[in-house]
């Protein structure tokens, strides 16, 4: 498993809370919840670049950490949605890649050990494979001026030129990244099923995951997105709905979280009602059997 120090308690499941406030908020708000790991965005979700952290907003940060138990292995920030390490705008994978180390670096800062970010587009402008070679080229530029925090590369529905919908994708970037020991992996259950892996049926369930063993490798898989589907399998369009309540359902997200090889690895909610969280982290914590 991708994982640092081994927790004591089996599954850490959360969600993607807000920094509203200054990123300190984020352990208290994900504790409100009653979440075990959170995810956030360091700086703002929709801009190139954001103000740096203060020194006193990453003291408090780490403080309420310490203080309601959240440890760096349960914590999976996000980089912002306009980066594109692919791009084959020569201007725009230059911002992509000063953006992505920005990212990285406000990681560091905060003492955290992982950066999730989704692979990048080649936008019908160049072929999938240079814009996957583009990726890792972008991944080891930034590995190189940074340390300590991993690469952590989500999957995606493939919605229109978006990679990273096929396994095949997250290995070949994975190939190319020098420091295999700062590249990993989350798998997002909603853009999964949309991609076409059938994790709805009990065999297609089990396929799914021999599959990214044999393609990807388990030792690469950092964290989940747990979220359901709004739209049938193979639609490569992204649109999460509340836990079983979509196309994936109940039975899926008890499959999974029973699933040891799940263990001790953040287990983030992005479903669309966060007025909900309680209840659905509350609920999928009830599913696990003893």
């Amino acid at each position: 498993m991708c994982k640092g120090e081994l927790l004591i308690e089996m599954k850490y499941i959360g969600a993607h809370v807000s920094v509203a406030g200054g990123v300190s908020n984020s352990p208290v708000k994900a504790h409100e919840i009653g979440a075990k790991a959170f995810a956030l965005f360091t700086g703002m979700s929709s801009r190139w670049q954001s103000k740096p952290i203060s020194d006193e907003q990453c003291e408090l940060f780490n403080r309420y950490c310490q203080e309601y138990g959240y440890r760096p292995e349960v914590i999976l920030p996000h980089d912002n949605f306009l980066i594109n390490l692919g791009s084959p705008d020569k201007a725009k994978l230059a911002m992509s890649r000063k953006s992505f180390l920005e990212e990285m670096e406000r990681c560091m800062q905060l003492g955290l050990t992982m950066l999730n970010f989704h692979p990048g587009s080649h936008l019908n402008e160049m072929s999938e494979d240079e814009c996957l070679d583009r990726i890792a080229e972008s991944i080891n530029i930034t590995l190189n001026q940074t340390a300590g925090v991993k690469a952590v590369i989500e999957n995606t529905a493939g919605q229109g030129s978006n990679l990273g919908f096929d396994f095949a994708h997250l290995a070949h970037i994975i190939s190319k990244v020098e420091d295999k020991s700062r590249v990993g992996v989350c798998i997002d259950t909603c853009h999964a099923y949309s991609a076409g892996y059938d994790l709805r049926t009990e065999d297609g369930y089990k396929r799914t995951w021999e599959e990214f063993d044999d393609i990807v490798g388990r030792e690469y898989l950092c964290a989940l997105h747990l979220n359901d589907d709004k739209r049938e399998l193979g639609s490569h369009i992204d649109r999460h709905a509340p836990i079983g309540e979509g196309t994936l359902g109940k039975e899926f997200f008890m499959r999974l979280v029973n699933d040891s090889r799940f263990d001790n690895m953040p287990l983030i909610l992005e479903t669309p009602d966060e007025s909900r969280w309680p209840e659905e982290i509350a609920w999928l914590y009830s599913m696990i059997k003893n």
